[in-house]
């Protein structure tokens, strides 16, 4: 073997391996294969300098990948780091090279925006170094997140209760959220009134002014005033005093960048940040096309706005030959971020091949993923397209008193909305003339009350963060989920609340951790990342100015933070042991329990009902030998040792069904399994052998590449798909 190629991901490994001949040999590493150890604090501080030294580790679930990568990596004449172009794939890159025992400087790097043939083999004729002022960013981003989750969690844990974390752009994230619910319990509706008007039985308008004062959403605070203003308004006759006609230009927008995409997929689509990620990941690495299997978006992680000029040639080809030259600007358009710190570098998100229009993905996409490839193509179009020009038109009619506004507007030119859609209809108001007598048809005022500030959505809460500065683009997405899955929010018809306890977090940090949930602090950090990113700033330095007074607040915390676990007595005794029963609060809320834990482990619900006793079976634990018990879980019932927690062995009750069909990958059995998201298909040799299906596997081979097919159902229809290469036959066709 000539070359080897290691990426992160087997779907990207798998695209590159497509365009590439026999000289070359692709694979994955499936993610992080070198990370801080998961039950350590894994960071040590040199004595004399003062210096961090992380002390990173292989994971054991990746150890049989790093053999393997070693093995080819001895086997190889080349070796090429291709991870992903930002900051986190640098850093991935450059474990790599740790771990098959190279020293990352020495290897060729190369990097692409798009994974198509073309991109390939240009990376491929213009390698370069791994960054170590990248790498050494994302250490520091790595280190000071550690230390914040490892120091302070615990802190927590011990003054409010067992579970609870912290992190530097999670909990600060988690103020935002906070604060907005704090505004929305101190609001106090104002009382406000409008008026509304019907002239020349047709012509719908709006109070402007009275008595020469214009007055704007709140000039009318009570009733006595509207109807003063109603009564003048139907003693006094009305003219057209002006008639306004103006044209306007409604700009093109940009291309899509990380957050942009996120707001727009969850406005539009539906689709959750995280959701949005997943099958932007998908278009990225690889899906079938007119032109075999293709990377079919740019990379989804960017704050750029940049696009090749060889993408913006081939879109204005695309709208001279499908729209005409009237909707083609005479140059092709640049934008600029505004975001701090933003990779110029990198691109825009993009389609990579104009010719794959809409219509012809929808030939080779899922639902899912034509959805959002719609979008992001759709919007790359408009941003080379020309603006939409709209007629703004408005009257004023006047008596002596009052006056009242009438507004409307027209599409005069579609320009861009040619291919993102323009959904208001035209509001076209009568021709009138300068001084025309108007008859005052109808008069009414109305009642209402200002409303309190919406609490964030998905979608504004990363433009918040954005426009703060809080994490980049590859975090937006994951700080949201972790908010969710330390309970710390709830996401209710789409908006987002903060629980009970994340207003107890807040307040503590607030209070003795100020600069954690403060988001110029925050800001500020990411700016300093970006610094050592760009060769400006020691990042040891950043972590020693950090780590110090922060530790001394640890200290000052563990002293002086009265504990807020509050145990109150029930009056009841415990029906075990005698002690008294407690009230005591946990992470899902409120229980009561036994004052002699851990001794006895009594506990109840706070409506008195009480968890069922495990039932005896004659089984024994393969583990330890204690007799196996029966047990309830959100899933149904299991079998758990008796011993836990010293022995937490568990296993199904009923054994799972076992298919005809072996693994593709190892020969073993497969197994029907039942997971979070409901039924799945895996390998019996799980951890060892990692192939899993969502859907079953049958006794076929895909006619492309000979791999294992399973049975699924898409758009009504059932179909055969391979595992490895997605390609479908239809049932009939069989």
């Amino acid at each position: 073997m000539k070359n080897l190629i290691i990426v992160e991901s087997p779907a990207k490994a798998k695209t590159i391996s497509n365009f590439l001949g026999k000289d070359y040999k692709v694979v994955a590493s499936k993610g992080h294969i070198r990370d801080l150890p998961k039950t350590t604090f894994g960071i040590d501080i040199d004595d004399k300098t003062g210096d961090f030294i992380p002390k990173y580790s292989i994971p054991r679930d990746a150890s049989a990948t790093v053999k393997e990568l070693k093995k080819l990596a001895k086997e190889a004449e080349t070796i090429y780091i291709a991870t992903d172009e930002d900051r986190e794939g640098e850093a991935i890159g450059y474990h790599i090279a740790k771990a098959i025992g190279k020293e990352p400087t020495s290897l060729p790097r190369i990097v692409f925006h798009e994974i198509t043939k073309s991109a390939i083999n240009h990376a491929l004729q213009n390698p370069r170094t791994i960054d170590m002022d990248s790498v050494d960013a994302q250490q520091t981003r790595r280190l000071l997140d550690r230390i914040v989750g490892y120091k302070l969690s615990p802190l927590l844990a011990s003054k409010i209760q067992k579970g609870l974390s912290a992190g530097r752009v999670q909990s600060s994230t988690l103020k935002i959220v906070v604060d907005r619910e704090r505004e929305i319990k101190a609001f106090k509706p104002q009382e406000y009134w409008s008026i509304e008007a019907l002239f020349d039985k047709s012509v719908d308008a709006s109070i402007y002014s009275y008595q020469n004062k214009k007055l704007d959403k709140l000039s009318i605070p009570n009733q006595a005033l509207a109807d003063e203003i109603v009564t003048k308004a139907k003693e006094q006759s009305f003219k057209v005093e002006s008639i306004d006609h103006t044209q306007r230009k409604t700009k093109t927008p940009p291309p899509f960048m990380t957050s942009t995409l996120q707001q727009s997929a969850s406005t539009q689509l539906g689709f959750s940040p995280k959701k949005t990620m997943m099958v932007a990941q998908k278009l990225y690495e690889g899906v079938k096309t007119h032109k075999g299997v293709t990377g079919v978006i740019t990379y989804m992680r960017t704050d750029s706005l940049n696009l090749a000029k060889e993408a913006v040639q081939s879109a204005r080809e695309y709208i001279l030959d499908n729209f005409g030259d009237k909707y083609l600007p005479s140059k092709p358009k640049n934008y600029a971020t505004k975001s701090k710190g933003a990779q110029e570098a990198h691109e825009a998100i993009r389609p990579t091949m104009v010719e794959f229009d809409v219509k012809e993905a929808s030939k080779y996409l899922s639902a899912d993923e034509l959805k959002l490839y719609r979008l992001i193509y759709n919007r790359f179009m408009a941003s080379q397209m020309t603006e939409a020009v709209l007629e703004s038109q408005s009257i004023i009619f006047a008596s002596e008193d009052t006056k009242f506004k009438a507004s409307g507007k027209k599409l005069i030119f579609d320009g861009f909305y040619k291919v993102t859609g323009y959904s208001e209809k035209d509001k076209l108001l009568p021709n009138l003339k300068p001084d025309q007598e108007v008859s005052l048809d109808d008069i009414k005022a109305t009642q209402h009350f200002t409303e309190p500030p919406a609490r964030y959505n998905e979608a504004s809460l990363i433009k918040k963060l954005e426009s703060l500065g809080i994490g980049r683009p590859s975090t937006y997405a994951p700080t949201i989920t972790i908010l969710q899955t330390r309970k710390y929010i709830e996401i209710e018809k789409k908006r987002i609340h903060p629980t009970e306890i994340a207003f107890t977090v807040i307040e503590l940090l607030e209070k003795y951790f100020p600069e954690i949930v403060d988001s110029n602090f925050t800001a500020n950090m990411e700016e300093l990342l970006d610094s050592v990113a760009e060769g400006k700033a020691n990042w040891q330095q950043i972590l020693k100015d950090f780590y110090t007074p922060f530790m001394q607040k640890i200290a000052d915390g563990k002293k002086n933070i009265k504990s807020q676990k509050v145990a109150i007595p029930t009056g009841e005794m415990c029906p075990k042991c005698g002690s008294e029963l407690l009230l005591r609060k946990g992470r899902y809320g409120e229980f009561i329990a036994c004052s002699n834990y851990p001794k006895c482990r009594y506990t109840k619900n706070t409506d008195g009902t009480e968890a069922p006793e495990p039932e005896m079976t004659d089984q024994k634990c393969d583990k330890c030998g204690s007799p196996m018990v029966i047990k309830d879980s959100r899933r149904g019932k299991f079998l758990a040792c008796s011993a836990y927690p010293k022995c937490k062995n568990a296993k199904p009750l009923n054994p799972p069904k076992e298919l005809s069909v072996p693994c593709p990958e190892c020969g073993g059995k497969l197994l029907e399994k039942q997971g979070r998201r409901g039924v799945f298909f895996g390998c019996e040799n799980y951890p060892k052998c990692k192939f899993i299906a969502n859907f079953e596997p049958v006794d076929k081979r895909c006619p492309e590449c000979d791999y294992l097919m399973g049975k699924r159902t898409l758009r009504g229809k059932e179909v055969y798909e391979c595992f490895k290469c997605k390609h479908k036959i239809k049932l009939e066709d069989a």
